[in-house]
This record gives structure tokens, C-alpha cells and sequence, in this order.
């Protein structure tokens, strides 16, 4: 069910403090939504309230480690008691890792896994259930990404994180499709945003020049991450079913369900030009 008005209604938005989640944050305060924002780095989320408050939106915040499963618990329970059930849970928060399998240590899988994937788990298992009881059209969107249809190489854990995002959220939808909810899968391709200059981790193995390399290839072929976050307010107000936002993304899922070896090659290509494979 598409919520065509905007205006007044509750929207969570974990990440919230920079990149995709700031501008989703305030791309939702733009159309007069309530904004309550999550994130580990509360000093970051006190300017982003700043902005959304600039907007004559309200904002409520929250310093959250969504990989934590109490965290998440007592902050559903929090905005359930201070707003009431959101109309819009958006899970963006995520973090990034660069370096080849076996040049990498087994670490950063779980921290990936555990922000990536169980970070969007926990935010559906305790927001969903006070959404479906309050009724009325309701709206979650799963941020997962376009390396979670094809990976590229030195990106492996992310990828898979990011691609268990993608086929978790279908079953969701398939368990949802009597309810009152409406469940979307965003894929965001190469977006400018902060994740390129401070990952969650790097392998020792890859160079400063590789990653100024990728850093200037995000900054000159990426998109703002405005674009992605009109990009879901227009799928809560359309009942999307799967944002492909970003250059070439809508391309890139299509040549893959054409031709798996195609989008490899051209994936190993990109990646030795690009110096991490």
C-alpha cells in the first residue's frame, strides 16, 4: 500500500548520519516526515537534526549499534513510546571492507555480517511487529546494494553481506504479502559518499595508491546520495519493489541475468584496471 502523503508520518532511518542515510533523512524531512535518526556517531546525528530541523521537520536521535540486538530493542521500544509506530523504517546503516579473501583476516567478516546483515534483521524484528498492529499503510526499505546482485572482487564479505540483504528481503516480502506492509530492496551502485574514504577495514595488501585510485572513481563516476534517497521516497509513495539507483546499475542487473560470465568479465576487468585484483 503506497503512502502517498508523507506529511506527519514517522520515519526511521538507521545511518543516518552521513551518506545515503543523511540525505535519506532529509529527503523524508523535505516532504514533511517526522525523522528519527539513528547512528553510532551521536555528534554527527546532532548536525544532521540541525539540518532536518532547518526543513521545519521534527527529529528525535538516537546513538544505536545496530548490530547490537538489545541496542535495537530498547530503541523500537523508545520511539514506540515517544511517537508510536513508524510508517517508514529505512535499514541503511552499513560499513565496508577492501582487500582479496586470502590476503584478509576472518574478523572482518564478522563485524560485517553483524551491522550488514543482522543489523537490518534486528531492525525488522523489533520495528515490524508495532508497525503491523497499528495498522494502516506502512513501509520498510532494506538497504543492500548492487554488489549484493554481482560482487566485485577485494569485496567479498561486503558483497555478501549485502547480497544475503537482498534474498532475506525477498522472503520478507513473500511473508508480508497479506499485511498492511510494504517491503522494498534498494540497491545502490557507486554512490559518492564517505565509505570510500573511511572503511571499516583495509587488508594490509592494498596499497595507498589503489585507494586513492577507487576514491577519485567514486568522486568522478559515482552519484550524490541524493539520488538514491529520492529514489526511495519515491518508492514509498509508488510501492516499489526494488530500487536500482546509480550509474549503469539498472544495466549491470540486467546483463547478469542475461549472461553471468559477461558481467564477470567485465568485473575482473574494471577491478585489475582499477589496480585491487
Amino acid at each position: 500500500m503506497a503512502i502517498k502523503n508523507l506529511n506527519d508520518k514517522i520515519v526511521v532511518v538507521t545511518g543516518a548520519a552521513s551518506g545515503i542515510g543523511r540525505a535519506t533523512a532529509l529527503a523524508f524531512a523535505r516532504e514533511g516526515a517526522r525523522i528519527v535518526a539513528a547512528d553510532l556517531d551521536g555528534d554527527a546525528l546532532a548536525a544532521v537534526c540541525q539540518e532536518i530541523e532547518a526543513l521545519g521537520a521534527s527529529c528525535l536521535t538516537y546513538a544505536v549499534n545496530v548490530a547490537d540486538e538489545a541496542a535495537v530493542r530498547t530503541f523500537a521500544e523508545q520511539v514506540g513510546a515517544r511517537w508510536g509506530a513508524p510508517h517508514v523504517l529505512i535499514n541503511n546503516a552499513g560499513i565496508g571492507y577492501l582487500g582479496l579473501f586470502l590476503q584478509s583476516d576472518l574478523a572482518h567478516w564478522r563485524r560485517i555480517l553483524d551491522v550488514n546483515v543482522m543489523g537490518v534483521v534486528h531492525g525488522c524484528y523489533f520495528f515490524l511487529p508495532m508497525m503491523m498492529a497499528e495498522g494502516g499503510p506502512r513501509h520498510v526499505l532494506n538497504v543492500s546494494s548492487s554488489a549484493g546482485n554481482f560482487p566485485s572482487p577485494s569485496m567479498g564479505a561486503y558483497a555478501a553481506s549485502k547480497g544475503a540483504v537482498s534474498i532475506w528481503t525477498e522472503g520478507l516480502k513473500m511473508e508480508l504479502a497479506d499485511s498492511n506492509i510494504t517491503v522494498t530492496t534498494v540497491c545502490p551502485g557507486v554512490i559518492n559518499t564517505a565509505i570510500v574514504r573511511n572503511w571499516a577495514g583495509v587488508a594490509p595488501s592494498v596499497s595507498d595508491e589503489t585507494l586513492a585510485k577507487l576514491r577519485a572513481y567514486y568522486e568522478s563516476e559515482g552519484c550524490p546520495p541524493d539520488v538514491v534517497a529520492r529514489a526511495m521516497v519515491r518508492a514509498v509513495r509508488r510501492d516499489g519493489d526494488i530500487v536500482l539507483s546509480g550509474p549503469k546499475v539498472a544495466l549491470a542487473y540486467h546483463v547478469r541475468r542475461i549472461s553471468v560470465k559477461l558481467i564477470r568479465a567485465i568485473m575482473i576487468n574494471f577491478s585489475r584496471r582499477s589496480g585491487y585484483l
